[in-house]
């Protein structure tokens, strides 16, 4: 899934972050524009998983490699390494267990890049604040009763849940608006969405 609505600076970035030429399989890649991106300006080979059929429609109509899967399953058929870069972007919160999903994606591949909109942006509390009602924003234009966002997080939650599973955060590059803002501009109260590059600790093996 892949919110339609967000200005697009996010597949900017996200291209901006892989390297030419890599393997790359984006997880929950809805209609294919952003790995057609990739595809188009970095010549990697690209791969998608989405659970939509309309939009596996829309992925072959642009040429693209896609499979029909559940991530909440599991990427059991790839082997550890399977590839450079696993993309999840603005999909985190609408899979069931999105700590396993984040693992599965360290172990397929070297590098895996999450991106999410950030429900403690200043906008969400005010609203949960003033209006007490559940909030909408660009990256959140759901209703409380049909919105498939089941697992809402904070720039501040994610963090805690690297450091607590071991996680290496590579880079990470904060939203606001159409633009990155400052890691030092209190980006869990003023950015709207966040993109990490995260991969495993590297653990030294005796020989």
């Amino acid at each position: 899934m892949q919110n339609n609505t967000q200005d697009r600076i996010d597949y900017e970035i996200i291209t901006d972050l892989i390297e030419p030429g890599s393997r790359v399989i984006d997880l929950g890649c809805g209609d294919g524009e952003l790995l057609e991106m990739l595809v188009n300006k970095k010549r990697v080979t690209g791969q998608g998983i989405e659970i939509d059929e309309a939009n596996i429609s829309r992925c072959i109509a642009r040429g693209l490699n896609v499979i029909h899967a559940d991530l909440d399953e599991g990427l059991a058929d790839y082997q550890n390494g399977a590839f450079d870069y696993v993309v999840l972007n603005q999909t985190l919160q609408v899979v069931n267990r999105p700590d396993y999903v984040v693992m599965e994606m360290v172990r397929v591949g070297q590098k895996a890049i999450v991106g999410f909109p950030n429900f403690a942006h200043i906008r969400i509390r005010f609203q949960l604040m003033f209006k007490g009602q559940m909030p909408k924003t660009d990256q959140l234009p759901f209703e409380w009763f049909n919105t498939p966002n089941i697992h809402l997080v904070t720039i501040r939650d994610f963090e805690r849940f690297c450091r607590e599973k071991n996680l290496k955060i590579v880079n990470r590059i904060f939203i606001k608006g159409h633009s990155p803002i400052s890691p030092y501009f209190l980006p869990n109260l003023f950015a709207k969405s966040a993109i990490y590059v995260l991969q495993k600790q590297r653990t030294l093996t005796s020989k």
